[in-house]
């Protein structure tokens, strides 16, 4: 099995910055993509940012884009979200996202790897 750990979450004022990080461990794979989703209270999880295996590749949602920078470290199998102009909207859950291979991929899917979510919330 995969073992998704995130950190990094936390309470700040809109305006702020904050890095999240996704560790990986357990079972191994050739290649992986990872990214970050977000679920607010009451709306259904949401893509915000994937890298590619190789980091060659990122994409982001719209409501993100300028703001966000998401990276990656192979030999650590971390994934980071650095998350800078923070509004109150970006308050959710954070949710790292693990898929083996290297299609890179912005939505859900059955073969996704999940960590347990660590909760930001951006004050007004």
């Amino acid at each position: 099995q995969v073992q998704l750990v995130e950190s990094g979450g936390g309470l700040v004022q809109a305006g702020g910055s904050l890095r999240l990080s996704c560790a990986a461990s357990g079972r191994t794979f050739s290649s992986y993509t990872m990214g970050w989703f977000r679920q607010a209270a009451g709306k259904e999880r949401e893509f915000v940012a994937v890298i590619s295996w190789n980091g060659g590749s990122t994409y982001y949602a719209d409501s993100v884009k300028g703001r966000f920078t998401i990276s990656r470290d192979n030999a650590k199998n971390t994934v980071y979200l650095q998350m800078n102009s923070l509004k109150p909207e970006d308050t959710a859950v954070y949710y790292c996202r693990l898929r083996p291979g290297t299609l890179v991929v912005i939505t859900t899917t059955p073969y996704d790897y999940w960590g347990q979510g660590t909760p930001v919330t951006v004050s007004s």
